[in-house]
């Protein structure tokens, strides 16, 4: 039997469509901006046009880019993911936009959350902290690439965060939930040797859940009481 794969298709379809009407809004309001500007630049009622629209098409322009990246550019996160995990068995469930976390694995070696990230270039942990040495520039983070952030962080927020859903959906007695960072742009090189929390390109993926030894995780009645609890 194949892994067990759970989608939240209305909520991609939902955001996907905020990602594009927001970017399309953003663009019309910062160039009805600039006509202003240009027709209206002597008229005093307008004078302040041209820096609303500004504010206005910034604002809708970023949550266009933020929705965008992860619901409209392909390969979206999940299909990446779950293009990673083709094969595994029925004992490896893939519960996409359902949980506190956007991507969570249920396997014999636990509860994962998988942190997906889409940086390009190289990403690298030197020992203290993240650092993006090749990809990341001004004008990519202008055209929509994110910046790297703090994955450990945000990995183990995403981990503690899922334990408290956990423990609201089923119970207290879940296991400890563990964390992995993948980078699933196609043309970004992973060095995160020794990291804190597990980082890897999602090539590695596959063959990194292979090798985590097997740990306490959700028996099948809990993961019934979970489904059950998310509405499946």
């Amino acid at each position: 039997n194949q892994m067990r794969l759970i989608t939240n298709e209305p909520l991609i379809k939902r955001n996907a469509a905020i990602g594009k009407y927001s970017a399309t809004g953003g663009l019309i309001v910062l160039l009805g901006g600039l006509a202003v500007s240009f027709f209206k630049q002597d008229d005093p009622q307008w004078q302040f046009v041209p820096f609303v629209t500004l504010v206005v098409g910034f604002i809708l322009s970023n949550v266009g880019i933020y929705y965008s990246n992860r619901y409209v550019r392909p390969p979206r996160p999940d299909q990446a993911l779950e293009a990673a995990l083709k094969g595994f068995d029925d004992r490896y469930h893939l519960y996409h936009y359902r949980a506190s976390t956007p991507h969570m694995l249920i396997c014999p070696a636990g509860v994962c959350t998988l942190v997906a990230k889409f940086q390009s270039g190289e990403v690298a942990w030197d020992g203290k902290r993240w650092k993006q040495i090749k990809g990341g520039n001004f004008i990519r983070s202008f055209f929509g690439q994110e910046s790297l952030g703090n994955p450990n962080a945000e990995a183990a927020s995403e981990a503690e965060a899922l334990s408290r859903f956990l423990a609201k959906k089923i119970g207290p007695d879940v296991p400890p939930v563990q964390a992995a960072v993948v980078f699933y742009n196609p043309n970004v090189t992973v060095n995160a040797k020794d990291a804190p929390i597990p980082a890897v390109h999602v090539k590695q993926l596959k063959e990194h859940l292979r090798k985590l030894p097997k740990g306490p995780t959700l028996s099948p009645d809990q993961i019934a009481r979970l489904d059950e609890a998310l509405g499946l």
